[in-house]
């Protein structure tokens, strides 16, 4: 479908309600929002009144509205739709439900003919709850209209209704510009709404909620158009805990779940996954005030020992950083203030110049020029209508006075939500100081956007490689896999494929120790049979070995024995339903399974993003020398990783899965050497 422009529908002049009760609720919505345009009430049988015409058709209409909201019985969508286009309607709201969602053949049937009677115009839903422009003062929505009405704001894309309303009822002062639900998604899809709004210079940022994904590849597309607009993208996607279930014969498949190949797309895309709705409003807020952080460079200070040690606990898990003050700002610290004061980061600066209005100022000008990437004042202040807050609000206004020119991003962080009161977040947000509330919700607030930060500058991209589906799954044998990764530039150990009975004169040839494995395509895990010896030492002991293993297949795979490894490692490529292949570095050999110890990444694969992946991992300990042994060739596995992923996509369209585990990483300067090679293609 060619996409029509969305203006008319986001933004309209004349809008049509279609339907009964719910449509009541729509036109309250447009007078509470102040709509300015004009508004026409379809229905088949309700009563006109002195303040409202009902027209019976929309084929009655003086005109073709911009916007229509369809309220009406499921049967009745598809015609409604088709009037709609003939008229040369903007678009419409298909807030009725019995479609897709319903998962039966009837609910299809009917998704198929409307949108065939849509032809190409744009319309959210079905089973959605509508939207609304704050911008533009245009609501198509059935419920109270909760919000004002800023020039410049985030906007929400959901695909739940009800968490559409929870948004706009949030207590923390989030700037909301636009607001759609977008149910279904069987025409308008979120990411044809980022695209769209993207151009829109009053949006500051996205705010997502999402179920599913319709098209990865175009979703990926409009982030990019996003970032490239300076749009960041934040996000809160449900099924952490119920990832796709599937059928995986390698361990890569096992570790690389739905879940963790999204987290590697958000990653990689620099978007922030969020985990509830409050930290995707925080988000959202230091989004909105200068885009990402520019780094993680962080400071905490206020009044409290207490605060200070809470907040050192609960960022722990995170990635920001509390460098300490630079020489020359400690100093002129240690100076002005009182000598019992410890400076630190975060900074317990007591309350011994709590009245002190000068003395504060001195202080709060010298912490925001310190050069950190954001500096939180934390203080949480009594409720305005219970209490007298004024004894709070001189240090405050002398910390909004010292933010003003200053490089570094202020916030005021409150460690519980409700302790930031609604006229102190306006009078805060009119400064661009960020009213952030709640202690972990904010710590990950201030994670995320400088992670956000960190991507954009090394480039976020993600290009997938999506295979065209091909029937069948047939298993290379060991022999055949590790020829066909060798020819890309994999290291493999010297090898023999031979009879059972010509073990010993290929084990003889190689030069001891040596590994002697049964070579069929049969058995995927060999070790999980008891089809493979290590360290065999002599030609009877290959003799042995090899008539034991003959049980098992017709010939073995006599291979020479790596004896200095200093770690072992996984790496995999999976072919993700919706993502395409899927790049998986972990803890390798015995450990896979045990310790989980893995990273997902998405193309392209690059040397810095395979090393900082790799760094990522535990395992990562032994890489580095650990306990007295020495380091690992980490340059030479990051080469090795690159020629598995080059192989993956030399072979798109045929790779089922692939499963080299482990590559043994020796010493630094002696390189790597994969031992073991699963490889599985589709086709015959």
């Amino acid at each position: 479908m060619a996409r029509a422009p969305l203006e008319r529908l986001l933004a309209p002049r004349t809008i049509a309600l279609v339907g009964g009760g719910w449509t009541d609720g729509v036109a309250a919505a447009g007078r509470r929002i102040g709509f300015a345009g004009t508004t026409w009430r379809i229905h088949p049988t309700r009563a006109s009144t002195a303040d409202t015409h009902y027209y019976r058709s929309v084929d009655e209409l003086p005109g073709a509205p911009d916007a229509t909201f369809l309220a009406a019985p499921a049967a009745d969508i598809p015609a409604l739709a088709g009037a709609l286009a003939r008229r040369g309607a903007g678009g419409f709201v298909c807030f009725a439900s019995g479609f897709d969602e319903t998962a039966t053949e009837r609910g299809r049937e009917l998704t198929r003919a409307l949108l065939a009677a849509a032809g190409d115009l744009p319309f959210t839903g079905p089973n959605c709850y509508g939207l609304i422009n704050f911008f533009d003062r245009a609501a198509l929505w059935p419920d109270q209209v909760v919000g004002d009405c800023p020039e410049r704001g985030v906007a929400l894309l959901c695909q739940s209704g009800t968490i559409s309303l929870t948004l706009t009822f949030n207590g923390r002062s989030l700037p909301i510009g636009y607001l759609v639900s977008v149910g279904n998604q069987s025409r308008l899809a979120v990411e044809d709404l980022i695209e769209s709004l993207s151009e829109d210079p009053r949006v500051s940022a996205f705010g997502l909620y999402l179920e599913g994904v319709k098209d990865i590849a175009r979703f990926a597309r409009a982030v990019e158009i996003a970032r490239a607009k300076g749009k960041p993208i934040a996000l809160v996607k449900a099924g952490r805990t119920a990832a796709a279930a599937q059928t995986a014969a390698t361990h890569t498949g096992a570790l690389a779940g739905a879940d963790q190949v999204f987290d590697a797309f958000c990653r990689q895309a620099g978007i922030a996954r969020c985990d509830t709705l409050a930290t995707l409003a925080e988000t959202l807020k230091v989004l909105h005030f200068g885009g990402p952080l520019p780094g993680a460079r962080t400071l905490v200070f206020g009044h409290s020992g207490g605060d200070m040690a809470m907040i050192s606990d609960v960022a722990r898990h995170t990635a920001l950083e509390f460098p300490p003050f630079p020489g020359a700002t400690a100093e002129r610290l240690r100076a002005a203030l009182d000598e019992r004061i410890t400076v630190a980061n975060p900074f317990d600066a007591h309350t011994y110049n709590w009245f002190d209005q000068q003395g504060l100022r001195g202080m709060f000008d010298t912490v925001l020029n310190a050069g950190y990437d954001v500096a939180a004042y934390m203080l949480d202040c009594p409720p305005d209508d219970r209490a007298d807050p004024s004894s709070f609000m001189m240090p405050i206004d002398e910390f909004i006075a010292a933010s003003r020119g200053t490089k570094t991003r202020a916030a005021l962080l409150a460690a519980l939500p409700e302790t930031i009161f609604r006229s102190l977040r306006e009078r805060l947000l009119a400064a661009g100081v960020i009213p952030l509330q709640g202690q972990r919700e904010a710590v990950e607030a201030l994670d995320l956007a400088a992670a956000i930060g960190r991507a954009w500058r090394e480039g976020a991209t993600v290009a997938l490689r999506i295979p065209r589906p091909r029937a069948g799954v047939r298993t290379l044998d060991e022999r055949a896999g590790k020829a066909a990764l060798a020819a890309h530039g994999v290291p493999v150990p010297a090898a023999r494929a031979v009879a059972c009975a010509e073990a010993a004169a290929a084990a003889d040839a190689i030069g001891y120790p040596v590994v002697i494995k049964a070579l069929s395509a049969e058995i995927a895990h060999k070790s999980d049979v008891g089809g493979v010896a290590l360290n065999v030492r002599s030609a009877a002991e290959a003799s042995a070995v090899a008539q034991r293993l003959s049980r098992l297949a017709d010939q073995v795979l006599v291979e020479q024995m790596v004896t200095d490894g200093v770690a072992e490692i996984l790496v995999g490529i999976t072919v993700d339903a919706q993502f395409g292949q899927v790049l998986v570095l972990g803890a390798g050999g015995v450990m896979t399974e045990y310790l989980k110890d893995s990273v997902s990444l998405l193309p392209p694969f690059t040397a810095p993003r395979v090393r900082a992946a790799l760094a990522g991992l535990r395992v990562a300990t032994l890489l580095a020398g650990f306990r007295g042994k020495p380091a690992g060739d980490v340059e030479a596995l990051v080469q090795a990783v690159l020629a598995v992923a080059e192989y993956a996509g030399a072979q798109l369209d045929t790779l089922a899965e692939l499963d080299v585990n482990p590559i043994i990483v020796r010493p630094a300067g002696r390189g790597v050497v994969a031992v073991d090679a699963l490889v599985r293609l589709t086709g015959d």
